[in-house]
């Protein structure tokens, strides 16, 4: 594109021309593939165009901010800068892409008034051209180690501004990424701002060629969890004392936890919040395989059972308020890395963790050294939690050390926000 039309000249690596060379002829199929997906419940199928960078919606007028989570945990986090986008810049559009259907449901909820969500297109050329070509948007923000080429050299071609923000790179990502140096290279020099999430992702970043401009963890910086308090009311006076929550479990875990649970001598009551909660009636029946009474809340809200299968979304804030003790799971087999402890933290929930969390092992690492969390083996749960339950003070305690620590790791991410919102840009007046 010559000079002064309003976007920049982009020279592709061979490996990047390779990449973009390979999408282009798989492109063709991506209908078909996400069909059969959506068949498989992993997409929307009212909203598959989305995915091919189509939209039903228009563009509004004037500065629009793109923000990109790829799923629930990378979405969430974007919202404390959501929020002040639109409470400090309210003529800018904000629009919030993400990849997976939970996320969608999730932030239906919780976006505020303004801000429109779209599913990421597929990374391919024409896919990618065609939302950057409705979108137009001025700026776009990608959270963690969302580098998908096809989609930024479009938006870097277009003119858009760019920002990598809680920047992060897996062992394998890190790995592979060296093994095409000029490519890395090449991707990284795109963005006009890079916050790395932590200090090792910074080394690993400016390694790969990418000038960082420093740290920030946009996991912190949230507000805590909202609750519906009527909800919060009745749910108060099921309960005849705080609840153990088992939060966010996955295949495999809900076993783990229930027969620490069955095993506890001073059994408490339990809410159990499965991470995908069309699980809910399979684990009422691993409950009642073990002599456990179990309830589905969105069939019973009100019943009273030893468990509480709450397979309802968007009412973390409600448990954790409620529980005496929290259970964060994800953590208690590998290949999952662990969920989010911030959220129990803000909330002053006592919390305990598996020790499977490399998603999250910045967090959990800072917690620990803050004494805010307790970390055990899977067989270690029962005893983690009868510890809680003999001295709940005690119990309480580390969860004040847990708030105190996320409460300045909170400032500081509020501070690498207001970087961000330094490229929107501005109208003239």
């Amino acid at each position: 594109m010559p000079p002064g039309a309003g976007g920049r000249r982009v020279i592709r690596p061979d490996a990047l021309k390779l990449y973009r060379a390979a999408t282009g002829l798989l492109e063709p199929i991506a209908p078909a593939l996400l069909a059969r997906r959506a068949r498989q419940g992993k997409e929307d199928p009212a909203r598959l165009s989305e995915r091919l960078g189509r939209s039903e919606r228009a563009r509004p007028a004037g500065p629009l901010v793109w923000l990109h989570g790829a799923s629930v945990g990378e979405s969430l986090s974007i919202l404390p800068l959501v929020e002040r986008l639109r409470a400090e810049r309210p003529e800018v559009t904000v629009l919030v892409t993400s990849g997976t259907t939970t996320s969608a449901v999730l932030l239906a909820k919780r976006l505020p008034a303004g801000a429109i969500h779209q599913y990421v297109p597929v990374d391919a050329p024409g896919a990618a051209r065609r939302f950057i070509a409705r979108w137009k948007p001025d700026l776009a923000v990608f959270v963690e180690s969302e580098l998908w080429p096809n989609l930024l050299l479009e938006a870097r071609v277009a003119g858009t501004r760019l920002a990598l923000v809680s920047a992060k790179l897996s062992d394998r990502s890190f790995a592979r990424w060296r093994q095409r140096p000029d490519a890395a290279r090449q991707l990284l020099s795109a963005f006009d701002l890079i916050l790395a999430q932590d200090a090792r992702a910074h080394e690993r970043f400016e390694a790969l060629g990418g000038k960082v401009a420093g740290e920030a963890d946009l996991k912190f910086g949230a507000a805590p969890l909202p609750v519906d308090e009527p909800a919060l009311t009745v749910e108060r006076a099921r309960f005849p004392r705080p609840p153990v929550l088992i939060a966010s479990t996955h295949p495999g875990e809900d076993a783990i936890a229930l027969d620490a649970i069955a095993a506890l001598a001073d059994r408490p009551p339990v809410v159990l919040a499965p991470r995908h909660v069309e699980r809910g009636p399979a684990i009422v029946a691993l409950a009642q395989a073990r002599g456990l009474s179990a309830a589905l809340r969105s069939q019973a809200p009100g019943e009273s059972a030893d468990i509480v299968v709450a397979d309802t979304l968007g009412e973390m804030g409600l448990w954790f308020r409620l529980a005496g003790t929290a259970v964060i799971a994800g953590s208690l087999v590998p290949d999952i890395g662990g969920h989010n402890p911030l959220e129990a933290a803000r909330l002053d929930c006592p919390a305990i963790s598996g020790p499977f969390v490399e998603n999250w092992a910045s967090a959990f690492a800072g917690l620990e050294a803050a004494g805010g969390v307790v970390m055990t083996s899977p067989d270690g749960l029962g005893e983690a939690l009868a510890a809680d339950l003999a001295d709940p003070a005690a119990a309480r305690d580390r969860a004040a050390r847990a708030r105190s620590f996320v409460d300045s790791r909170d400032a500081e991410a509020r501070a690498g926000l207001s970087r961000i919102l330094e490229l929107v840009p501005k109208i003239a007046s």
